[in-house]
């Protein structure tokens, strides 16, 4: 007969999990060992918060559910900002865990069910030994189901006890797409969190609603008729579009309204070779197309937030703009909204698709009178005055200049901080699944080389470029040694401006000196050599033969670009946030 922590092992294997990553102690050891000796791949992080971004960042990638492991009480509350933002962007992560006896809590633990409610996870918590099984394939099943992760709690006094039984049947190894909501509305409503403790077993824990087909007629019919009547039509798509498989379908509504067409950040890519597409809508977009995009009247969007930097602080659309929102949250995300419409993207967009067919919708002028404006559109285009002096490169021209060394089948990995700016304006990817951008939901940094380990085992058939701000780099560092451990092909890149760089723009003139947001520059490239990577320092454009020779070598393991940045030029998606003033904010905005 099995225990409680082989059987848990047991059934996720049964179920088609593959990967794992973690870290362990006593309330999960014999859990993670099982695992990996039944065959998953374990990867070992360096921190907990780290190996739950690996997961979440595995899923991004793929779009299958991996699982996080860590052990009670200190392993648990270290996964928090990594949960919080895995949750936030939808992750299909499964966080398994160990956790207080069924006697109660112990002076080492936390209420944990609580903690992972209050960062919008769902819970299912293993009770008794007979539950082993069937809580786990009820909790895995959520995990593929939910739009949000799920965290399976085991009890400590439960894991060496004999499990009765052989279990619950496995759940299914493939799932089917479900809508993305935790980045348009609020965690799902728990009516569970206000019970008894523990109480989301697995009897409680229902399969997820499905939203899909609540679009109701009227609100399809008021759709069609904004874009019949529209004269400069805008069809906008965010992830939830690219997890509902809408993508084709919006982009044939768009040739028979006449559309243009754009995405958030998180789905850039999506409508990649359309000649109609005028790519990111929001602060990275380039400033032709950010024209086009505010001269539209009519813009609807499909499974975006339309949060603060997707509408630029409002500045995007033009007042006049009749904004309408398709998306499985059930209610406007934006007081910019006009019209709110429930439902799944795929499910919408094709019945809007089907109407436009049915009255013979014919598309209107814009695309001609857009045409000549929709040629060289992109930020290489744009010209700017390079700010590099005293030892330190411009981060365009630094950004630029890879841009043309970089292979097209990559995975670009991004940190939070201002320094995104640049990869986003010069750096295109492939498609959603090309890109994590880590912290974006939760605006956190330090999470980037943890979401570089997890794109790297994802796709080890791709290369990662993971790009940081330094002071993320410092934040989430211990990962650089993971990365270096499990990558075949990485190139970081870490924009050192020795700042917080946001802060020092948003909230003092750019480039003053500052004791809470500035320090002295770290030589990233030495502690990157002390971990088995290849780095050199950049200060110019000619040190980026470095790139070009590890590249003719065959790009194989770690190299680390120290990138020594000028501080004081400023990113639009910044623009309104810094002073008029502010050095550099000129060249800045018309770049």
């Amino acid at each position: 007969m099995a225990t409680v922590a082989a059987r848990v092992a047991r059934t996720l294997l049964d179920g088609g999990v593959t990967h794992v990553f973690g870290v362990v102690g006593n309330g999960n050891f014999r859990i993670a060992d099982a695992l990996a000796s039944g065959g998953a791949r374990y990867v070992a992080a360096r921190h907990e918060g780290g190996a739950v971004v690996m997961a979440d960042a595995f899923h991004r990638v793929t779009g299958r559910v991996a699982v996080c492991t860590a052990t009670y009480g200190p392993g648990f509350t270290n996964l928090a900002t990594g949960l919080a933002d895995a949750a936030k962007q939808a992750g299909g992560v499964l966080v398994v865990t160990g956790d207080a006896p069924t006697s109660g809590l112990r002076r080492i633990d936390v209420d944990q069910a609580a903690l992972a409610r209050t960062l919008g996870a769902r819970v299912v918590r293993i009770t008794e030994p007979s539950e082993a099984g069937p809580s786990t394939a009820a909790a895995l099943r959520l995990a593929r189901a939910a739009p949000c992760p799920v965290v399976l709690l085991v009890p400590s006094d439960l894991l060496d006890l004999d499990a009765p039984g052989d279990g619950a049947a496995p759940a299914p190894a493939v799932a089917a797409p479900r809508p993305d909501t935790a980045a348009t509305a609020a965690p799902w409503p728990d009516t569970a969190a206000t019970a008894a403790p523990w109480p989301d077993t697995a009897a409680t824990a229902a399969p997820w609603p499905d939203t899909a087909a609540t679009a109701a007629p009227a609100e399809v019919a008021a759709v069609m008729e904004l874009l019949a009547s529209a004269r400069r039509p805008l069809l906008l798509a965010g992830l939830g579009a690219w997890r509902s498989g809408a993508g084709p379908l919006i982009a044939r509504l768009a040739d028979r309204t006449g559309a243009l067409l754009a995405t958030t950040v998180m789905a850039g890519g999506l409508f990649t070779g359309n000649p109609w597409s005028l790519g990111v809508c929001g602060g990275f977009a380039a400033p032709r197309a950010a024209e086009l995009i505010g001269s539209a009247d009519v813009v609807a969007a499909f499974g975006a937030s339309l949060g603060h930097w997707t509408l630029h602080g409002g500045r995007m659309l033009a007042p006049g703009a009749v904004l309408v929102q398709v998306d499985t949250a059930g209610r406007a995300t934006s007081g910019r909204v006009d019209l709110c419409v429930t439902g799944d993207a795929a499910a919408v967009a094709g019945r809007l698709l089907d109407a436009a067919r049915a009255r013979g919708l014919a598309p209107g002028p814009w695309r001609a009178e857009a045409a000549a404006a929709l040629h060289d559109l992109g930020w290489h285009h744009v010209p700017y005055e390079d700010a590099g002096r005293d030892g330190r490169i411009d981060p365009r021209s630094l950004t630029r200049a890879l841009a043309g060394l970089l292979p097209a089948d990559r995975t670009l990995v991004t940190d939070g901080g201002h320094f995104i700016a640049w990869p986003a304006m010069y750096w295109p990817v492939a498609d959603p699944s090309a890109l994590v951008f880590t912290g974006a939901a939760f605006q956190s940094i330090g999470l980037g080389f943890a979401g570089a380990v997890g794109a790297a085992v994802a796709r080890s058939d791709r290369m990662v470029v993971a790009a940081l701000g330094d002071g993320g780099a410092l934040m989430g560092l211990p990962e650089l040694e993971t990365l270096v451990r499990v990558a075949e092909s990485a190139l970081v890149v870490v924009y050192d401006d020795a700042a917080y760089g946001a802060e020092v723009h948003m909230y003092g003139r750019a480039g003053a000196e500052s004791e809470t947001a500035v320090f002295e520059s770290t030589d990233f490239a030495g502690v990157a050599r002390s971990l088995g990577a290849s780095a050199v320092t950049v200060r110019d454009v000619g040190d980026l033969d470095a790139v070009r020779q590890w590249l003719a070598r065959g790009a194989r393991g770690v190299m680390l670009l120290d990138c020594k940045v000028v501080r004081d030029v400023v990113a639009v998606m910044l623009a309104g946030t810094v002073p008029a003033d502010a050095p550099g904010r000129a060249a800045s905005a018309s770049s």
